[in-house]
Order: C-alpha cells, then structure tokens, then sequence
C-alpha cells in the first residue's frame, strides 16, 4: 500500500504532538527579518492542510498541493466555513504548476526527504523557483542525516483509542535512505483493520540542499537550526532552510 493511502484517515490523530503553530510562528519570524510581507502562498506537500488553514486564518490566499488524494480529502474537510479557505491541488512537486505567482512556498514536516531522487528532489526546488513571484520566498525543513542513520533498528510506537501504529525503521548506507515499515491498525466498529504502509526518506544534507537551491536561480540562502534563527548545532535533528528569488529592485 502507497504512503499515506491508509495512514491518512489516521494521520492527525497520530501526529497531535506536532506543533503546527510553533511552525507558522518560525516562519513569521523569518518574514519578518526579510521584511516581507506576503499576499499568497503555497503549502508544498501539505497532506491534511494544518499549515495551509493556519497560514489562510493569517489572510493569506493559499494553495495546498500534495500528491496524497486521501490526505488531500481530510484537507478539505477541515475548512469548515473559513471565509477564504485554501485551495488544494494533486499533484507532485516534481510536477508543479500553479495558475499564477505565489509570494512565499513553504514546504513543512520533512517532506523534501520523501523525494528519493535527487535528481527529482533538484527539479522539484527549480519547480517551486518558478512559481514564485519575483522577491519571494522559499522556507521548508528537513529531517538531517544524523536523526535518519540514527532511526536505523528503532522501533517506534504510537497509539490511541482506536488506531494502533508500529514503525521500524532501516538505513541504507549504499542508497542513503531510511525505510519504516508501518502496520496500521484501525478500528473499524467492533472489528479492527490491519493495513502496511513503507516510508521512505533520503537524508539531504544542508550542502547537497544549498547545490540544489543555487543551481535552480536562488539567492540568500540561509541554513537555520530547529526552529531557532541561529545555524544548525551540532548532531541538530531537522534544519530548516530559507531561500530567495531575487529581489525586486
């Protein structure tokens, strides 16, 4: 079964522990050092939208787009009566278009890592260069090398009422990836359905990222720590990165 296929209806409910509000905020943060000011945005990779919502309830015009049709469903279902709710589109971001120019691409909770070809991973980034305005922005994070050579032979648990969740995961040094086979348990009524998914992350390093971004047209790019508008620390577990086309003179 595809990523996220059977996940999704469970994603949310698994992930409660993420601080999708601690994100947005990092992203303010650094807008607001830039002295931007955006108007519309892309949630790259958005899966179930929290970041797209988040970023509309800040009176941005967003675009969700994710490669997910199950995940892109709950997307849809979260924006209730918002007044000018997200958008969302399926597609890949090796594939992107838009209809129009955003002024800030984010691209949230490691997803870049997921593009297991790095020669798809660099399309991606000059896919996202072309579709944002001139002057505008490109913020994303990614899980680093260190944290998926280190979930090589972990076994990972989560849980709830009524969904149960066993991940282990595995590093390839020869391929540089980290699989983690998923069982999904889900209750269903009084019966319980068992489902398999496999992830797969390739560990980008900041350079590798930085190649990719300079190649694709962009300018000031700059490597942050978790969260913290200071370079990575050392053994640092996800780094985000910010990256410019041009500015508009």
């Amino acid at each position: 079964m595809g990523a996220y296929e059977a996940l999704a209806a469970s994603y949310d409910r698994l992930t409660n522990d993420v601080d999708y509000e601690a994100t947005v905020a990092f992203y303010r943060e650094i807008l607001a050092a830039e002295g931007l000011h955006p108007r519309t945005a892309v949630d790259l990779a958005c899966g179930t939208g929290s970041v797209s919502v988040l970023l509309a309830k800040l009176g941005l015009r967003v675009i969700g787009v994710d490669m997910s049709e199950e995940m892109l469903t709950v997307a849809q279902q979260k924006v209730g009566e918002m007044e000018h709710p997200p958008r969302f589109v399926c597609q890949s971001l090796q594939n992107l278009t838009l209809p129009r120019g955003v002024d800030l691409a984010v691209c949230a909770l490691d997803s870049l890592d997921y593009i297991t070809n790095p020669d798809d991973c660099a399309e991606a980034i000059r896919r996202v260069y072309r579709v944002l305005n001139p002057g505008g922005i490109f913020i994303f994070d990614v899980n680093t090398p260190e944290k998926l050579r280190a979930m090589d032979g972990q076994v990972f648990l989560d849980e709830d009422d009524d969904v149960y969740c066993v991940w282990r995961g595995e590093f390839d040094e020869i391929t540089n990836i980290c699989s983690y086979g998923m069982d999904l348990f889900q209750r269903q009524g009084s019966l319980w359905r068992r489902s398999f998914e496999e992830h797969r992350e390739y560990a980008y390093s900041a350079q590798q990222l930085r190649g990719f971004l300079k190649a694709a047209g962009f300018t000031d790019i700059r490597v942050y720590g978790d969260r913290r508008m200071e370079p990575p620390r050392p053994g640092e577990q996800r780094i985000y990165l910010k990256a410019r086309k041009g500015r508009i003179r």
